[in-house]
């Protein structure tokens, strides 16, 4: 897609990985392996718009089958700002959702702008953030998501996300550095985590639990696992269940997002949701 002097195309390895470069001056904080997790998933779900051979914009629009879309990772450079080329990217990202629904996690100060692109604000996303101590127990329910079934994890996975996405969960659990564990009860996964090492600290990410109690014994053997430290986690402000474990942990809001759709997307259970996965994937 080619608009006045910018044209759009698909974003190869290197250029997800600068994309992400971008992220972390925005303040983002990206994983260390967001990169080839992120293109496990959708290769030909990133852009980038370039002007005079350089890459100057950027946008991902992550599909997950005929179901859902995420968008995320919406940057112009600074320098280049004010000339249109924003717009632009927006545009080819979206061509690429379909008639997908189409979901975003944006800051709260363009929720104007993202309504007047057809999105329509869902709930707030909070990122809490502190320095947690690593407890030197770990409850015992808790086991490696190496060691469970790739199906159980999936059909869990499936029930607090509103598509299917076997290929990103294979890549996000068993990625260099990432911690990926599992809680169960009478046999059965109660809950799943991932703690990934980040530009600064580490993330935990998603949390997906039947409850409070499997998922503070998931939070802390994260948290231990990654040998405690600066630590975050992404709420949805309406499991207030959610909210109450961050703040216990001593975490404080650091960061808010508004979670929107372009249209409604299928059910997912909000309340075992105690940490999203990514705010660039949903």
């Amino acid at each position: 897609m080619a608009d006045s002097d910018l044209t759009v195309r698909v974003a190869g390895p290197e250029e997800v990985a600068l994309i992400l470069d971008w992220a972390a001056a925005e303040g983002w904080n990206p994983g260390r392996q967001d990169a080839a997790c992120f293109r496990a998933q959708d290769p030909q779900g990133f852009f980038v718009g370039v002007a005079d051979g350089v890459p100057v914009s950027a946008i991902s629009v992550v599909t997950y089958g005929s179901a859902f879309a995420f968008l995320g990772c919406y940057i112009v450079r600074p320098d280049r700002r004010g000339r249109g080329y924003g717009m632009a990217t927006w545009r080819a990202g979206l061509a690429h959702g379909g008639e997908r629904p189409i979901g975003l996690d944006g800051v709260v100060a363009q929720q104007d702008n993202y309504r007047k692109s057809g999105f329509t604000l869902a709930h707030r996303n909070v990122r809490y953030g502190g320095t947690v101590e690593a407890l030197g127990r770990v409850d015992g329910s808790v086991v490696p998501l190496a060691s469970l079934g790739f199906d159980a994890l999936a059909a869990y996975d499936s029930a607090c996300f509103p598509a299917e996405r076997p290929a990103f969960l294979r890549a996000w659990t068993t990625a260099p550095g990432h911690h990926a564990l599992g809680v169960l009860r009478d046999g059965r996964l109660a809950g799943y985590g991932v703690a990934r090492p980040c530009r600064e600290g580490t993330k935990i990410g998603p949390l997906f639990a039947d409850d409070r109690a499997a998922a503070d014994s998931l939070f802390d053997a994260l948290a231990a696992a990654s040998g405690g430290g600066l630590l975050f986690l992404d709420v949805p402000e309406p499991n207030a269940a959610a909210v109450a474990l961050a703040e216990a942990r001593g975490l404080r809001p650091v960061f808010e997002t508004a979670r929107m759709y372009t249209r409604p997307v299928r059910p997912v259970a909000l309340e075992r949701v105690f940490g999203i996965t990514t705010f660039e994937l949903g």
